[in-house]
């Protein structure tokens, strides 16, 4: 009795497996690829230090992604509170035990591995979320209280992000928090009356900000104010997407990356090393990518029956899309310099683990779309 017991078993994994979105694994696949090269050429043509991490991360990841799309949903939905709490949690640790690097306290050391918790409350906080509006009735979501209990959650992750200090982390959960919300159908009237309070509280948030955050703004405005100081990461930047033209200088002929004038050029500033080698045509083939992902994945959380598969899987386009767009607006001089990778080509097994697994959370919600959930509480 075991054997057809293990063939119903093996059956149902597989039928989850062809369930799969495979164009968007595909596109993923493309990322990675280009991201590879990229390290290759950081690196000066060889795989060693970057490329060759970087191409086992993703394999590792990808293994990831295919095993959470086989988990049944009800899992994601019964845990995520208490994934929730326990991403907080370590964020309040971050100020005690926290490892300082660059002038601030953004890792923790377990067992001799780092990471960042600020990675980890970023799924936390789009399963939450989403839980959340799974369990509460459609005529309840703009009330008042029901809007509160929400905001109280997100400002929280951004209070204790911001006092590490990590402005563009705080940003982003801001904004995955406030979209998801708008998701989920709280009315539009909530948001025209925050932008207007942010507006009015704009002066009180400059006077807090840190010093090294008030002079990225200023560079922002003004890069050659300090173009040896603190203007130098987006001056070397805009330089190399200039000197890219229409089509490039070619692979590894980059003058500004491959001398290093670029600073930070396998990571935060890996956008300015492409757009150098393959000019435009290579950068808005890029976004391209991101875009064709962000729309497969409106269009996988459409097909979805459950509230929670329909904003989980909201929640992981946008994690991906606001990487790729903060990045590069950084990158081009449209948003003061703040330290956010470029989705799966950005060197860092962190980034690109929180990125897998939120799309692994959205292949199981795709994979499970038609399937009734409990509703929750």
């Amino acid at each position: 009795m075991a054997r057809p017991q293990s063939t119903a078993t093996q059956r149902t994994i597989g039928e989850k497996l062809l369930g799969v979105q495979w164009p968007l694994l595909g596109l993923l696949c493309l990322l990675a690829t280009v991201g590879i090269t990229a390290q290759v050429a950081a690196g000066g043509g060889s795989f060693s230090p970057w490329a060759d991490k970087h191409a086992l991360r993703f394999v590792l990841t990808l293994a990831l992604v295919l095993a959470i799309a086989c988990t049944p949903l009800q899992w994601w939905i019964d845990i995520a509170y208490p994934v929730y709490a326990i991403a907080l949690l370590l964020l309040m640790l971050v100020p005690y035990f926290g490892i300082e690097a660059l002038g601030a306290r953004r890792w923790l050391g377990i067992g001799g591995v780092t990471f960042q918790p600020a990675e980890l409350m970023k799924v936390a906080l789009v399963l939450m979320l989403a839980r959340y509006y799974q369990a509460l009735r459609p005529d309840r979501v703009s009330s008042p209280l029901y809007v509160l209990v929400p905001l109280v959650l997100i400002a929280l992750p951004v209070a204790l992000t911001l006092k590490q200090p990590d402005l563009g982390t705080a940003v982003l959960f801001g904004l995955v928090g406030v979209t998801l919300m708008y998701l989920a159908g709280v009315t539009v009237f909530y948001f025209i009356g925050g932008a207007l309070a942010a507006v009015w509280a704009a002066p009180l948030v400059w006077s807090r900000l840190h010093d090294y955050q008030r002079r990225r703004v200023e560079i922002f405005l003004d890069p050659d104010k300090d173009p040896l100081g603190a203007g130098y990461h987006i001056a070397q930047s805009k330089i190399a997407l200039g000197s890219g033209g229409l089509s490039g200088r070619g692979f590894m002929q980059g003058t500004q990356s491959q001398l290093d004038f670029i600073p930070e050029k396998h990571t935060d500033f890996i956008f300015a090393t492409l757009a150098e080698q393959w000019g435009f045509a290579g950068a808005m083939t890029l976004v391209a990518l991101y875009v064709l992902v962000l729309a497969l994945m409106i269009t996988m959380a459409l097909r979805c029956r459950s509230q929670f598969a329909r904003l989980a899987i909201g929640g992981a386009g946008l994690i991906v899309f606001l990487y790729a767009f903060i990045n590069i607006a950084m990158v081009t001089g449209i948003v003061p310099v703040v330290g956010v990778p470029l989705p799966l080509i950005s060197y860092g097994g962190t980034s690109m683990t929180t990125i897998m697994v939120a799309v692994g959370i959205a292949m199981c919600a795709h994979v499970n779309r038609t399937t009734p959930v409990h509703r929750g509480g």
